[in-house]
């Protein structure tokens, strides 16, 4: 009897439910997607109702053709693809080509996990391919061609070749280039707070801070009021006004969907989108667990629900009442409310089975599958317990003209917590954290307190800050654009693209970034609308659910986006023919200076070109006038004497002799109150070992370093030495040591003759248990200073000093 054949996308997939099906059937990968539109021409007839012409991948011909082969003999063909709008195309693709007659030997299985019981249930009721969500993936793809092969060609013309435009990822874009346009005009302006040292008749002494004057929120614009209040307070009496006393409940976040889940996974593990989601994806297809074999780890992780099945809420509450105690088992399975527009489809993320205990699985998993498994398994888990209780007083204290208040939370019953807490994004660190942690004592209305101390506090207001991932997916889902299941991509395109790049973890957008999207919302007012991306995606879940057709929405699309088109091609700026006066002359012929747009940006130029090919770097956000050119830029060369110029360099603007190569002098510049600034080497009277001149304190990428003031003859960097002989080949120093990101780590000073290396420091002091030569340092918020052995058998710890030893606790 010939064998049904089963189609996934990955052969991880493929073994795990091979495993779980028997011989009766053989298991086949597809690797993904094997059909798209062309790669060279549009591919899509505009005039024929959007027609598609798909054509198989390059590369994937030798996969058709096996497929083709093992399902001429097979009796059966089963298409197991993801779950989602992806696996659906993915799976008629693959219909189209095996079994183009539709002889019905094609049957659809879903499951939302890859377990045993999933996988068999999914292949008792098999289903037929569901052509509404063939038809909405469809939709998107030739929305996002339509818009990628008519736009980015008028980059091309416009700005440079090799740039392009997408229908979300240009959306996102503007996010964060509308961003960097808040903070850039963001006006600072001045505040105070005031912070009271008070103390009762009992203890302990506490803190209250300053929430109102004269009956209004608290506001104090400048030095002279904060100085005319603090006065009035120091000859005033402060008195309780009112206590109050209550409970709080804090109760559990729900289990993960996609986008809480790149969040959680950013803020607390570090990791970039695309990375959750390849973990997540392994998690998913299934790990191998010794004798058990290959086991699908979490259920599917595309997915905007937080509907869990009543199955694993019994197994999350049996395992909660035999683990925790009943005290941590509310009455009834709590279920979450579903956020408006989500598709409910699948479930939401959650271990396959909470029996397998993040410490089982440590010794099967890489580093970065067990920290998202345990991120995955305690959230779910404290998402069916208890809420938290805390004790929260309040005590008002009123003083002249002002309202003091004090919070104090002490948690009472951990609940959840016991088990998870949700992480935030840029936390306010002057926002009520409702005083967690803090005891308060026991005073009563009329009191009067003693004032230890009143402490006003200059602030500044601050501008909103730059997006990191977590934030941006926060933002993109607010808004509607794009779909969980895309963030990756898209956050990935406008990096590749160099149109945002990641400093300090937060998202900048660059010079072209900057340019491409003022060009695309200018000229594509409606296209390119945050509302109107959203409204597309709405479209795209309507022809989904079957409510609505798929062709029509494409013809309400192109109607508006082929008028916007055609208007931007005559009317978008022409960046490479454009001209603007520099408002100083060239040094070389005296002609008059232009700003050029060229293929890293703008730039200055001769206006004599090509008789006079004068060029020079024009520093961002320049202006036209000379006044606005940073005052550094005229300085002489202190070794040559020759003009300084203002250069860009990776890392930003610079000055260099213009005497190069022939002097190769530069200075770093330092933005001062929004002006450039030469950075200075301070010399110091310590001489260099390697040829005898000064050393000096150097402002670097990563900050103040001391290294010879004869560079670039001299290379020569101090290194801070540790006083450990370096253990590998006995005769060097292990010294303190900076990675191309600023990660300290400590290495042999005989580098590259000796590459050992550490990333905590090293203390001479040898191991009092194995004699080992030395100890390693190490700080946690948990146990402080911490000494510890570095071998690897030995489990010699010893805490230095202890978290609170500073402040005498």
């Amino acid at each position: 009897m010939s064998k049904s054949m089963v189609i996934v996308e990955s052969p991880a997939k493929a073994r795990t439910i091979g495993k779980y099906l028997g011989k009766q059937f053989t298991v086949k990968a597809c690797a993904g997607h094997i059909k798209d539109l062309p790669k060279k021409v549009l591919g899509v007839d505009v005039e024929n109702d959007f027609r598609p012409t798909y054509r198989i991948i390059s590369g994937k011909e030798r996969i058709v053709r096996d497929l083709k082969k093992a399902a001429a003999k097979s009796e059966a063909i089963f298409l197991a693809a993801d779950p989602d709008r992806e696996g659906e195309a993915i799976c008629q693709h693959l219909a189209e080509e095996l079994d183009p007659n539709n002889s019905r030997r094609i049957h659809r299985v879903l499951f939302n996990e890859i377990t045993k019981n999933a996988v068999i249930e999914a292949f008792r009721s098999p289903s037929a391919i569901n052509q509404d969500k063939v038809a909405a993936q469809q939709a998107r793809r030739i929305l996002d061609r339509l818009v990628g092969y008519k736009v980015s060609p008028l980059l091309w013309q416009k700005v440079r070749r090799g740039l392009s435009a997408g229908r979300v990822q240009s959306v996102a874009l503007r996010l964060i280039v509308d961003r960097e346009t808040e903070i850039r005009d963001f006006v600072s302006e001045e505040y105070w707070n005031f912070l009271a040292k008070l103390r009762g008749q009992g203890p302990p002494p506490f803190s209250a801070r300053a929430v109102k004057l004269d009956g209004k929120k608290f506001q104090v614009a400048n030095q002279e009021e904060a100085d005319r209040l603090l006065e009035q307070l120091r000859a005033g009496r402060f008195v309780v006004s009112d206590v109050r006393r209550k409970e709080r409940k804090r109760n559990p976040v729900p289990p993960f969907v996609t986008s809480s889940l790149q969040q959680e996974a950013s803020r607390k593990l570090r990791f970039s989108v695309r990375r959750t989601m390849i973990v997540a994806q392994r998690l998913y297809e299934g790990i191998e667990l010794g004798d058990q074999g290959s086991v699908g780890l979490i259920t599917y992780m595309r997915t905007d629900s937080n509907r869990v099945s009543n199955t694993a809420l019994q197994e999350a509450r049996e395992y909660i009442g035999d683990s925790y105690g009943q005290k941590y088992l509310p009455p009834r399975p709590r279920t979450f409310k579903a956020k408006k527009g989500a598709q409910d489809a699948h479930e939401a993320i959650r271990p396959t089975s909470v029996a397998l205990h993040p410490s089982q699985l440590k010794e099967f998993l890489d580093r970065d599958e067990h920290r998202l498994y345990d991120l995955i398994w305690k959230r779910f888990l404290a998402s069916q317990m208890n809420p938290a209780i805390f004790d929260q007083t309040e005590i008002d204290v009123e003083a002249p003209r002002t309202l003091f208040r004090a919070v104090g939370s002490i948690l009472r019953f951990d609940g959840f917590l016991k088990v998870y807490q949700e992480g935030r994004d840029d936390v306010d660190p002057e926002a009520d954290s409702e005083g967690e942690g803090s005891v308060l004592p026991a005073v009563r209305k009329g009191e009067v307190l003693e004032v230890d101390a009143i402490l006003p506090e200059q602030k500044f207001t601050q501008p909103p800050p730059r997006y990191t991932e977590a934030t941006l997916v926060k933002a993109l889902e607010e808004k509607g654009i794009g779909r969980p299941s895309t963030y990756s991509q898209i956050i990935s395109v406008i990096q590749d693209r160099e149109y945002v790049q990641r400093q300090e973890g937060r998202f900048v957008p660059t010079e072209t970034g900057e340019v491409v999207s003022e060009l695309l919302v200018q000229n594509f007012e409606e296209i390119f609308d945050y509302d109107y991306t959203a409204k597309l995606e709405k479209d795209l879940d309507e022809i989904e659910r079957g409510h609505e057709n798929w062709v029509k929405a494409l013809r309400s699309f192109y109607a508006e986006f082929s008028r916007e088109l055609e208007k931007a091609q005559h009317s978008m700026t022409n960046l490479k023919r454009e001209e603007k006066p520099a408002g100083f002359a060239c040094d070389k012929c005296g002609s008059e200076m232009v700003i050029k747009w060229g293929r890293f940006g703008r730039f200055v130029a001769c206006s004599n070109y090509p008789k006079c090919k004068n060029t020079m770097q024009l520093p961002r956000d320049e202006e036209t006038e000379e006044n606005d050119k940073p005052e550094a830029q005229t300085e002489p060369c202190e070794k040559c004497g020759r003009e300084m110029v203002l250069k860009k360099g990776r890392y930003g603007e610079f000055l260099a002799c213009s005497g190069y190569p022939d002097c190769k002098n530069t200075r770093k510049l330092l933005q001062v109150n929004g002006k450039a600034e030469v950075v200075k080497d301070k010399l110091l009277d310590e001489k260099c070992p390697q040829c005898g001149s000064q050393l000096a304190v150097k402002r670097g990428r990563f900050g103040e370093f001391v290294a010879c003031s004869n560079y670039p003859e001299c290379k020569f960097i101090k290194r801070e030495k540790t006083g450990v002989h370096c253990p590998d080949c006995e005769t060097g120093e292990i010294v303190e040591k900076k990675s191309r990101r600023g990660k300290l780590f400590y290495g042999c000073n005989r580098y590259p003759n000796c590459k050992f290396v550490l990333w905590k420091k090293p203390v001479p002091e040898s191991c009092p248990e194995c004699g080992a030569p030395y100890l390693l340092e190490r700080y946690t918020k948990k146990e402080g200073l911490v000494f510890l052995c570095g071998a690897n058998e030995c489990e010699f710890k010893r805490i230095a000093e202890p978290v609170g030893a500073e402040a005498g606790q």
